[in-house]
């Protein structure tokens, strides 16, 4: 193990990962078993051999800056590291590497992933949370997760063996050149992590090669329904998964059609796109990003009459949580291309993908099935079949069906309640609550009167 290439290339990521940590001088015996035991669950969480915990480098700028740290110190009169490996259960084969980079003393405690069961320290398990070290106690579906992990270790585009084995990727290198990266013909297959540990290329080699042999189509439909007629099928495969996915977010150029509103014109004319662009994109990025491409399915993109659906595989990240995945706190399904996107700037470690969409269309544009995650992007049309040409539909946003259904119900009954609309909908108070306020929000109804005595009125 090159300890210093290693150091480095943890250095060189943006953020600090669960897998790892970085201090300078910092020493607390019992606080450092309690991190062993986290970092070694984190990693075997996150599919990574190792976890690393790395003196003489700053937390918050990545700084090589060297440390006076002894692994050699004694605790309570007993060799720390004895002390350490007699209070670790299961046994695991920890080790201190010592190194000087840029003339600077580093040390790294090299800390195995848990195997057969998760690691404890003092017989008490923890987990690594974003920076966080925690009892895994407190969070029992990580620890549900953990242990099916353990028993099965989940395959992943990094486990699992490509189906082709003959891959070229003289794209890829074209694709990084052309953002200022320069890929080493020797080393670019380890460090991009491109090959089974049995030594065959992985599926996110196959990803990555010439011909990926995984297409991203796109199907129009005349109607509103898979029912109705399919106008077009377009496909944009044989590639390497990276121009694909460039070829899929310029044909949504196409797709957006402008739409002229002259309603009220004085000077300048209007023009409405058919959906918002950054919306789109960030569903399309996460929909690649996050598809469960292990199970040798790529995502599905829809193109309806009123919408365009957009399908991932696969359900959240096993460390996600649904409050989290609102909130933009990204765990990717797929680590290593997470990677890849973030070091091209295809996407960001802002966590703004899943905001920016629900900012725009709701939370409800979002439908979770059992095996695929779908976003919904309403069209806004400024002129509707049945409505008189120029006839303005409004600046307000697009409502999906449950919204319509509120209306629907609020025009039947001005005076129904949140809880009444609860027993119509089947969805929690808190979504009607939700729905109603983007309602009222974007101008669509109004609340005359006290919460008690007053009614809806729709405008």
């Amino acid at each position: 193990m090159d300890i210093k290439q290693i150091v480095l290339g943890l250095c060189a990521l943006d953020d600090e990962q669960e897998w790892f940590e970085f201090k300078e001088n910092w020493f607390q015996p019992e606080a450092l078993g309690e991190y062993v035991s986290a970092l070694s669950n984190a990693a075997a969480f996150h599919y990574k051999k190792y976890a690393f915990f790395i003196w003489g480098v700053t937390n918050e700028t990545h700084e090589i800056v060297g440390t006076t740290f002894n692994q050699y110190c004694d605790y309570n009169k007993e060799p720390y590291q004895n002390y350490l490996a007699r209070n670790l259960s299961p046994s695991i084969n920890f080790s201190f590497e010592e190194t000087e980079i840029h003339g600077k003393r580093v040390v790294a405690l090299v800390i195995p992933a848990a195997t057969d069961l998760p690691t404890a320290f003092k017989e008490k398990r923890y987990l690594r949370i974003g920076s966080s070290k925690c009892s895994i106690k407190d969070y029992p579906k990580r620890e549900i997760e953990l242990f099916k992990i353990l028993d099965g270790r989940t395959e992943t585009i990094e486990t699992i063996p490509a189906k082709y084995q003959e891959l070229t990727f003289k794209k890829l290198f074209g694709y990084y050149g052309s953002k200022g990266i320069v890929l080493n013909q020797k080393t670019f297959i380890k460090n991009l992590g491109l090959k089974t540990e049995e030594g065959k290329f992985n599926i996110l080699a196959q990803l990555l090669s010439d011909d990926s042999h995984f297409p991203l189509r796109v199907s129009i439909f005349d109607g509103e329904t898979k029912g109705s007629n399919l106008f077009s099928v377009r496909e944009f495969g044989n590639n390497c998964l990276l121009y694909s996915l460039d070829e899929l977010l310029r044909y949504g150029d196409v797709l957006n059609l402008i739409q002229t509103d002259e309603t009220d014109r004085v000077v300048e004319r209007k023009d409405i796109p058919l959906f918002d662009n950054k919306a789109f994109r960030e569903a399309i990025i996460n929909a690649v990003l996050h598809n469960k491409w292990a199970e040798g399915n790529e995502p599905m993109i829809s193109v309806f009459s009123d919408r365009i659906e957009i399908l991932s595989r696969g359900t959240l990240a096993p460390a996600q949580t649904m409050e989290g995945f609102y909130m933009g706190e990204s765990v990717p399904v797929n680590e290593k291309l997470s990677e890849i996107f973030l070091q091209l700037h295809i996407s960001e470690k802002s966590g703004r993908g899943v905001p920016k969409i629900t900012e725009m269309y709701g939370k409800d544009a979002f439908s979770f099935r059992e095996n695929a995650i779908v976003v919904t992007i309403p069209f806004e049309r400024i002129n509707k079949v049945g409505n008189k040409v120029g006839n303005k539909v409004g600046n307000k946003k697009p409502l999906n069906s449950r919204r319509q259904k509120i209306i629907s119900e609020i025009r039947d009954n001005p005076n129904i309640t949140i809880s009444e609309l609860h027993q119509i909908l089947g969805i929690s108070e808190t979504a009607i609550n939700n729905n109603i306020m983007f309602l009222k929000k974007n101008s669509y109804i109004e609340r005359i009167g006290s919460k008690k005595a007053g009614y809806w009125q729709i405008l």
